[in-house]
């Protein structure tokens, strides 16, 4: 079996990468993104990207990289409030945006994942987001239909990985990781360590490695998206 472990983030991306490609970019603001496999993908160059993630990171930090370079023509997400240059593409008319809820997105992802075409939910009756979209009836209440999501490429970021792909992840990294994992054509995983195979739990595994092709271990700034401080009570 050829190894998943690759030495780089670039060496990960190599024939992954082509125009108008689809990327699905795990985590949630700052929190457990694929910080080294998006700035690959930024030199990579490849351009018109639909990028599938919660939001689009901030102005020079996460997919905000590839919005700064204009590598991104459309953003499939749920939420852009921190980046200023998200904003200024999409109220000008340089940016493509499907909002989404971020549960309807979620479950878009996981449904995409498993197989599922499409699914019917509440959320968003009476909107704009119910806008062309088919409405259904189910026990006197109304529904829309949702479809799922499948991308080229699923990059996502782990705590610890052993060497067949299977993964665990670090408290709330496994928000939007997991599901666009398995919703990856190809799914490239950057991780803080690894282990050889069989030093995992299975118990502790929550993303099995059959749905990860490639990984490899990163370096992380880790930042905080907004830091918010209490002033320090003076002694009496």
């Amino acid at each position: 079996m050829a190894s998943k472990v690759y030495k780089t983030a670039a060496d990960a991306l190599e024939g992954l990468t082509f125009d108008g490609m689809t990327v699905m970019a795990g985590g949630f603001g700052l929190c457990g993104i694929p910080e080294n496999l998006i700035v690959s993908l930024r030199d990579s160059g490849v351009k018109n990207i639909t990028a599938i993630s919660n939001n689009a990171g901030v102005d020079d930090f996460g997919l905000g990289l590839l919005l700064k370079t204009r590598q991104i023509k459309k953003m499939i997400s749920s939420y852009v409030g921190e980046n200023k240059e998200f904003e200024r593409q999409y109220l000008s008319g340089e940016l493509e945006l499907e909002f989404n809820p971020q549960g309807t997105l979620a479950e878009r992802c996981r449904a995409g994942g498993a197989g599922i075409p499409g699914f019917y939910t509440k959320t968003g009756v009476g909107t704009i987001i119910a806008d062309g979209k088919e409405h259904r009836e189910f026990n006197g209440e109304t529904y829309i239909l949702e479809t799922g999501l499948v991308a080229d490429l699923s990059i996502v970021k782990a705590e610890k990985a052993d060497t067949q792909g299977n993964l665990i992840f670090n408290k709330t990294a496994r928000n939007f990781n997991p599901p666009m994992a398995m919703a990856g054509k190809v799914t490239v995983a950057e991780v803080e360590e690894i282990v050889p195979a069989g030093d995992l739990d299975p118990d502790h595994i929550h993303l099995p490695g059959v749905f990860v092709q490639r990984i490899i271990k990163g370096t992380f700034e880790k930042r905080i998206e907004q830091r918010t401080v209490r002033k320090r009570e003076t002694q009496g």
